[in-house]
């Protein structure tokens, strides 16, 4: 079943179409990255999901609501996480979780969101001595106080150390085996890699790429790089693999058939008793690809 229905979405700022024919099914359950460079039409798109922003054309469902009308029962099953938040900062962590918690008929209890988000020591504790990182993780407990069906997340782990967005991922992962559906949007290619089932990339106002963090813009097809040193008394040209050459001081060797190629070459090395210095074998990374789609920006 389909949260989130998008079909033909269009919104324009005077002459700029900031956003132009966007399509989206996003369904029940599933982590969903929308990736894209700033000014891309990503912050607009997720906007007029919430009910934040207006349309010009197209059709928008969510949660089977117009987002436009849906008014308080719509708001009431949507959790939002935004970049910058407003807390009142001379209230504590358990006192802001429970004002804003009071406003919906359903709501998680304060102290599973406080131990969900690692903020058990800082419970009694004023805001406005908390930590950027640890705002953050307030955040993410206010978006969730309603026990949302929907969340919305924009930059959830900014601010946040390696260690705290590990943590902040298990929590995200631990919504997801609860049926709940995430839109995030992330400028960490490793979060959208690590969380989301599928990844589109926005660009001027469309949508460039679509697909699993796997397979978005062909990266299950591209070839493979392999790169390895050899030692100073063996030559290149005894390698008997077509296609090697010398780049930035290390043999490199592009293939479509990695195992085989790996095969061959390693073959070749231990029947001539050479080493093979700093092997590695590499594909394009996730960011690689979302330069590519986005490389004119």
């Amino acid at each position: 079943m389909a949260v989130i229905e998008v079909s033909g979405l269009v919104k324009r700022y005077g002459d700029l179409t900031a956003v132009d024919g966007v399509d989206l099914s996003i369904e029940a359950g599933e982590v969903f990255a929308l990736l894209g460079p700033n000014g891309a039409g990503k912050t607009t798109t997720v906007e007029i999901l919430e009910g934040h922003r207006t349309r010009d054309e197209g059709h928008v469902a969510v949660l089977g609501f117009d987002p436009a009308g849906g008014g308080r029962e719509y708001r009431e099953r949507i959790g939002i996480v935004l970049q910058d938040g407003a807390v009142e900062r001379e209230l504590s962590v358990r006192e802001a979780l429970q004002i804003y918690g009071s406003v919906y008929p359903r709501r998680l209890p304060v102290d599973d969101l406080i131990e969900m988000v690692g903020l058990q020591s800082k419970a009694d504790a004023r805001i406005k001595t908390l930590s950027g990182g640890q705002q953050r993780r307030l955040e993410l407990a206010l978006g969730l106080v309603g026990d949302p069906d929907l969340v919305f997340l924009d930059e959830p782990t900014t601010g946040f150390d390696p260690s705290a967005r590990r943590q902040a991922w298990q929590v995200l992962e631990g919504l997801t085996s609860l049926g709940k559906t995430i839109l995030l949007t992330t400028h960490y290619m490793d979060e959208a890699q690590h969380l989301a089932g599928r990844i589109a990339v926005i660009d001027r106002g469309r949508i460039v790429a679509e697909g699993t963090p796997e397979t978005l813009g062909g990266r299950d097809e591209a070839v493979t790089r392999i790169r390895f040193a050899l030692p100073p008394d063996a030559k290149p040209e005894s390698i008997p693999i077509r296609g090697t050459r010398m780049a930035n001081g290390l043999i490199e060797i592009e293939t479509a058939s990695p195992t085989r190629t790996l095969h061959d070459l390693t073959s070749w090395a231990v029947a001539e008793g050479i080493e093979l210095e700093r092997l590695e074998l590499t594909r394009p990374s996730l960011e690689d690809i979302y330069l590519e789609l986005t490389r004119d920006d």
